[in-house]
């Protein structure tokens, strides 16, 4: 078993700390962003000049041709950095979300059209998958799309979108015949101002909340047929599960190294913080806590990199990402509640970090799939029955 990474890999993980420690983290700490749900349009901007908009994309497209773990690791490294969470789930879904299927399943016109876009920050994508009533049961969905002349009459609408307010191009899945089920949906790149599209209003969030949020509405939306992404029928099938596996994947990085974070600032609350006389660090309850918070977290780190191995060897990887996604989610949550009762009254007050980060942790088991959802992959991955 190979465990170890290029070395250019690891110093661009370095590079990017730094840059977002530097850069970044300054102005994505100021809670001001977080009360007013404000989307921190200077961050925005910073990473596209650093080139961390368009990773995995090919050079000629304006990417930087980052294989998958190299992906990740950015992820990781920005999530050490003390990145707010909102801009990396307004990142993950941008780049990959939106981004990768364009990329991987994408006519070189529509290559062309959207991804040097996207790498550099003009424009901002995000992906139309859920609805009101089709949240897990994704291929449940009931927005149609209906051949007419050059063009796709889109109607319905989709709920909780990342990126849906600031977002100018969408990823949107349609049923195009129902009779088909799951294979009968088609995917299409739709921009805003394109007739019949609109965004509803901006939803106010518990966490994440500088990712901003919002429905995207469509009737009697025209598309041309030339933004068909993919073979018609095949929307779910190819492009849909494509997309959901490196969002269970790569996008989930960065909460990797804001739970390292969290150990980190855990420890040190620990030395100086003192009660009967002496930090509470010598204390064995918090010792095993934080040798918990260690175990956990080396575990996750683990089972990413290993879908990013995987998929940077285009091995499939759908069981191992939905476990990666379902581990990470459970992790997530925990570690934020065991850091914050470490931090005790000091956690619960928003003067810390460690109060947000706790409601930031809630998104993980709903989003990109419930955790429910990971377990019904995973169990059907190995039962055969």
């Amino acid at each position: 078993m190979e465990f170890s990474i290029p070395k250019e890999s690891l110093d661009f993980k370095e590079s990017v700390y730094r840059f977002g420690v530097r850069d970044l983290a300054p102005v994505s700490q100021q809670p001001e962003y977080d009360e007013r749900e404000e989307f921190i349009v200077e961050n925005w901007k910073k990473m596209a000049d650093f080139g961390l908009l368009g990773l995995p994309y090919p050079e000629e497209y304006g990417g930087s041709g980052a294989s998958v773990l190299t992906t990740t690791l950015a992820g990781e490294a920005l999530g050490y950095a003390g990145i707010d969470a909102g801009i990396m789930l307004s990142w993950g879904a941008h780049m990959i979300l939106c981004g990768v299927p364009i990329w991987q399943m994408g006519t070189e016109a529509q290559k062309k059209k959207y991804l040097p876009k996207l790498a550099a920050g003009e424009w901002i994508g995000g992906l139309g998958l859920t609805e009101p009533n089709a949240g897990s049961d994704a291929a449940g969905i009931q927005t149609t799309a209906v051949k007419k002349g050059d063009r796709y009459i889109l109607n319905g609408a989709k709920m909780f979108i990342t990126n849906g307010p600031t977002g100018k191009v969408f990823v949107v899945a349609a049923v195009t015949d129902k009779s088909k089920k799951a294979f009968g949906i088609s995917a299409f790149i739709v921009e805003k101002g394109m007739k019949g599209f609109s965004v509803g209003k901006k939803l106010s969030k518990l966490g994440v909340r500088t990712s901003p949020t919002s429905e995207l509405i469509f009737e009697d939306c025209e598309v041309p047929e030339e933004n068909m992404l993919g073979e018609p029928d095949l929307g779910f099938v190819n492009v849909i599960k494509l997309t959901l596996e490196w969002e269970r994947s790569c996008l989930v990085a960065p909460a990797i190294g804001g739970l390292e974070l969290g150990l980190k600032g855990a420890i040190e609350y620990a030395k100086q913080r003192k009660q009967f006389g002496r930090p509470i660090i010598k204390f064995q309850a918090i010792r095993h806590k934080i040798a918990d918070l260690k175990m956990n977290l080396e575990a996750v780190r683990q089972i990413v990199y290993k879908v990013a191995w995987l998929k940077d060897r285009d091995i499939p990887a759908m069981m191992e990402a939905s476990a990666a996604k379902l581990f990470v989610s459970e992790i997530m949550e925990k570690m934020s509640s065991e850091v914050l009762q470490i931090f005790g009254g000091y956690g619960f007050i928003k003067e810390y970090l460690v109060e947000r980060g706790y409601r930031d942790s809630r998104l993980a088991s709903i989003g990109g799939g419930t955790s429910e959802i990971q377990r019904g992959i995973i169990a059907r991955s190995i039962i055969n029955f």
